[in-house]
């Protein structure tokens, strides 16, 4: 089984699978599945680009509506978590997962899920301690404050998160988890990236959260974007057993945004997305501590007299494996709840969430919560439905059109470098010409003598955008001043996303 992993993508699937193709082609190989590590940003039309955290002039579509219409289809499965540049109004109808378009799927604000026999878990969003504790209290039509809030972290993702006991494989989250640069070369990324040194030196780089499940759940890797740069660690933990971390770059040319990795034949099962019933079971019977309050609101511990260990029993997997019945997600659950892109639409902000079928089957076959329902049958409100018409789509029997070779890139052969033995790749991203433009890491998977081989692609460029695809992203993704994604603090204290209100919500604690 080959897995192509992702750092942000920034909605330029177009590229990133042109890149895939191109690795395919030179190395020989055929990779399984695509995993994308955040800042996906799945914009159906123009009213979703207005459900993102960026500046208006930054509003741009860019080729995922696409692929929600079925002008094209995703070669490659592909699954991704969300970061904090997101159609956030589109996520939020997913807030346990489903497809978004045919072939893609996002695992929701934090699940697990299988392919084959590889355990995959998740964790959307980044961490801002002011909304750590907080409940799922955002909705459509977003606030300022709630637009960016939205997307944070939430205590009761890494609370059932931390119920988890069977071995998860590979572990993703859109920030780094903290702490995670002292088990790698911290000088040389210092060396590339000077600012990261006062918050690492106060140890306030990346998110507390995530530190925690990583030292927890102990997965065999873990990967990461967000700070936009590539950086490779090895955390050994007590009784013996490794994670190999990687955090990717976004995805721009002479950028090392994509890695390749070789797993074992063991894991290829079926080689089919499936629901994993541990998880399912934790969603379940934590349902009663889902809050929609704009308050802090706190989970159960030791010394209380609920219950606070949620690791389901045998029984109670059983349970929920015959409620479900069947584990496999296919993607023919997947429906168009919005309108396909027309450029001559204006930009408008979303109104009423509309409810997705998806989100609507599992809550009933589970006995669970939608998040956003709960608050809009509080508020009075209903949600709007999709309407059956946006599923009779002009692209139904489109094939996607093949790639004109001559318009992309082929990559340079690449150098290796070995893990356990993590070293960050050696590239200044100033830019210096003198360093290899690719790089080629190889990294063992669960055991030494078994090894994976992760050729690296420079992104292909169509003729004629390089200029303003560069110009584009660098305005909106590398401003410190401006723009949270580069935001590497985690404290608690921190002021660049706004606070929400902190007024109660009429009505009880669900």
């Amino acid at each position: 089984m080959k897995i192509a992993v992702e750092g942000c993508a920034h909605g330029e699937l177009e590229k990133i699978y042109d890149c895939i193709e191109t690795l395919q082609e030179r190395e020989h190989i055929k990779i399984d599945l695509l995993i994308c590590c955040g800042d996906f940003q799945s914009v159906r039309n123009t009213e979703d680009l207005r459900a993102m955290a960026v500046p208006d002039k930054y509003q741009q579509m860019c080729s995922f509506h696409k692929y929600y219409s079925g002008e094209r289809r995703a070669p490659i499965l592909t699954i991704f978590i969300g970061g904090n540049h997101e159609a956030s109004n589109y996520l939020q109808e997913l807030p346990y997962g489903g497809w978004v378009a045919p072939n893609i799927y996002y695992m929701g604000r934090a699940s697990v899920i299988k392919f084959g026999d590889l355990r995959i878990g998740g964790m959307s969003g980044i961490f801002k301690g002011h909304d750590y504790l907080q409940g799922l209290w955002e909705c459509p039509p977003y606030t300022p404050n709630s637009l960016r809030s939205v997307y944070h972290v939430r205590s009761l993702d890494v609370f059932r998160l931390s119920q988890l006991k069977e071995k998860v494989h590979v572990m993703l989250s859109h920030d780094w988890p903290r702490g995670i640069t002292d088990y790698g070369d911290k000088e040389f990324l210092l060396r590339r990236k000077p600012f990261f040194r006062e918050d690492i030196e106060s140890n306030q780089l990346g998110s507390v959260p995530a530190e925690k499940l990583l030292h927890t759940m102990k997965p065999d890797y873990w990967f990461a974007a967000h700070l936009h740069c590539q950086f490779a660690a090895l955390v050994k933990h007590d009784e013996g057993s490794e994670t190999k971390f990687l955090a990717l770059d976004k995805c721009l040319p002479k950028r090392r945004h994509l890695q390749i990795l070789n797993i074992p034949s063991e894991f290829d099962g079926d080689k089919t997305l499936k629901h994993d019933e541990e998880w399912l079971a934790i969603l379940k019977y934590t349902n009663h501590l889902l809050s929609v309050k704009n308050i802090d609101c706190h989970l159960p511990g030791p010394g209380g007299n609920e219950r606070y260990d949620f690791t389901p029993t045998p029984a109670e997997k059983e349970a929920v494996s015959k409620l479900l019945q069947d584990t496999r997600i296919t993607e023919d659950s997947f429906v168009r709840t919005a309108p396909v892109y027309n450029p001559k639409a204006p930009k408008t902000a979303p109104s009423n969430p509309i409810s997705n079928p998806q989100t609507v089957n599992l809550c009933e076959k589970l006995g669970i919560d939608d998040p956003v329902q709960v608050i809009m049958a509080r508020s009075g409100r209903t949600m709007k439905q999709p309407c059956a018409d946006l599923n009779k789509s002009p692209y139904n029997d489109f094939k996607s059109p093949e790639v004109d070779k001559s318009l992309v890139r082929t990559p340079a052969k690449c150098t290796k470098l070995s893990l356990p033995d993590p070293v960050t790749p050696n590239e200044n991203d100033s830019e210096d010409t003198n360093r290899n433009s690719s790089l080629s890491t190889e990294i063992s998977y669960l055991s030494d003598s078994t090894s994976a081989t992760t050729p690296e692609c420079a992104t292909p460029m169509s003729v004629g955008v390089k200029k303003t695809f560069k110009r584009r992203n660098l305005s909106i993704y590398n401003s410190l001043d401006n723009d949270e994604s580069v935001s590497t603090s985690s404290s608690m204290l921190e002021s660049d996303s706004p606070r929400s209100n902190k007024l109660p919500c009429r009505g009880t604690v669900l």
